[in-house]
C-alpha cells in the first residue's frame, strides 16, 4: 500500500464516483478502480458499496478514510518540512470563532515576532468545523473554547475565560445588581450557533437546571451578539473578554447571577498521533506561557465535574 493508494482512495470518497476522482487527479477512470479493487483485495474488505452506479463508502471505507487523511497529512508535512529545512516554516493554526475574536490575532503576532522564521496561518471558525479540520490533518493545532469529545484528540487548558450575561440599558434586568439562574427561564436569548462552544455550555449548564431556552437571535459574530444587546433585544451570552469594551463604555451592563458561575477555559487541541515538530512545540510552548499553570488548569477542570 503506498500514499498513491491512500490519495486516489480519498479522493474517491470525496468526489463519490470513480470519474470525479479521476478528473480531480487528472488520470485515467480504469486506474482509479484498479486502485480500489487492489485495496480491497489487501484488505479483504468493501470499502464503497455500488448502487445504481453511485458509491457508497462503507464503516470500513469510513475508518480506513480517517486514517488515510492523517497518513497524507503528515506525510505532506514531512516533504515540506525536509524541502524546507533550513528556510521559513508555515504553521496552520485554527481557532474557535470566540479565540478568533479576542486572543488569537495577539498571540500568533507575539510568536511569530519571537520567532521570524516560523509563519503562521490561521483559520476561525466554529467548534464543529475545526474539530473535523484537525481530525483530517488540515491543522495543525487548534485553539478553541468549548469540550472536544473526539478520542483522537489531545485537549490540554490554557487560559483561563468567563462567560457572562450582559443586557442593554433600557433592558427590564438593567437596574438590577444580579438575578438567579431561574429567572432566565422564558427570557428573549441571543446566543450563538449551534456548534459553537459557547453556545453548548451554555445549554449543558441550563439544561442541568432544567431551565428552557428561548432563543430569539442566533448569531455568528460576536459583534451580532453585542449590537443586539445593546438594542435591548434580549439577553446576550459571551465571553466577558468581548464584552468589555462596551461595558465600558456604559452601553452594556454585566448581569452577574447568584448562584451560577459561567467559568471555562481556552484549549490547545492536536491530533494525538500528530508529529510536534520543533516550531509546534514553540508555538505550544508560547500560548502556554500565556495562560494558566497545570495545576491551576486541573484544579479547573476537578470543579466543573
Amino acid at each position: 500500500m503506498t500514499i498513491r493508494h491512500l490519495r486516489i482512495f480519498i479522493a474517491v470518497a470525496e468526489a463519490g464516483t470513480m470519474s470525479g476522482a479521476a478528473r480531480e487527479l487528472y488520470i485515467a477512470q480504469p486506474t482509479v478502480s484498479q486502485v480500489i479493487g487492489e485495496m480491497e483485495d489487501a484488505y479483504g474488505v468493501q470499502l464503497f458499496e455500488r448502487l445504481s452506479k453511485k458509491l457508497y463508502i462503507t464503516e470500513a471505507g469510513k475508518q480506513l478514510l480517517q486514517y488515510s487523511r492523517h497518513i497524507v497529512a503528515l506525510f505532506d508535512e514531512m516533504e515540506r518540512s525536509l524541502r524546507n529545512a533550513g528556510q521559513s516554516v508555515t504553521l496552520r493554526i485554527g481557532a474557535t470563532l470566540t479565540v478568533g475574536s479576542c486572543l488569537l490575532a495577539g498571540l500568533l503576532r507575539q510568536f511569530e515576532e519571537t520567532h521570524p522564521t516560523i509563519h503562521t496561518r490561521a483559520v476561525v471558525d466554529n467548534s464543529r468545523v475545526i474539530e473535523k479540520m484537525l481530525l483530517e490533518g488540515t491543522l495543525d493545532l487548534a485553539l478553541v473554547e468549548g469540550q472536544f469529545s473526539a478520542r483522537e484528540l489531545i485537549v490540554k487548558p490554557v487560559i483561563r475565560d468567563e462567560l457572562v450575561i450582559i443586557c442593554g440599558q433600557e433592558h427590564p434586568f438593567a437596574k438590577r445588581t444580579s438575578i438567579r439562574a431561574a429567572e432566565l427561564d422564558g427570557q428573549d436569548l441571543i446566543l450563538r450557533e449551534p456548534g459553537s462552544g459557547t453556545r453548548a455550555l451554555f445549554e449543558e449548564r441550563m439544561k442541568k437546571l432544567g431551565i428552557s431556552l428561548r432563543v430569539k437571535w442566533t448569531c455568528y459574530s460576536s459583534d451580532a451578539i453585542l449590537s443586539a444587546a445593546a438594542e435591548n433585544l434580549g439577553l446576550g451570552i459571551l465571553s466577558k473578554r468581548l464584552a468589555e469594551e462596551k461595558i465600558r463604555q456604559g452601553i452594556l451592563k454585566i448581569l452577574p447571577v447568584e448562584d451560577m458561575t459561567f467559568s471555562r477555559y481556552f484549549s490547545l487541541v492536536y491530533h494525538r498521533d500528530k508529529f510536534l515538530s520543533k516550531p509546534i512545540q514553540q508555538l505550544i510552548q508560547a500560548i502556554s506561557a500565556a495562560g494558566i499553570t497545570d495545576s491551576e488548569a486541573e484544579a479547573d477542570v476537578q470543579k466543573s465535574l
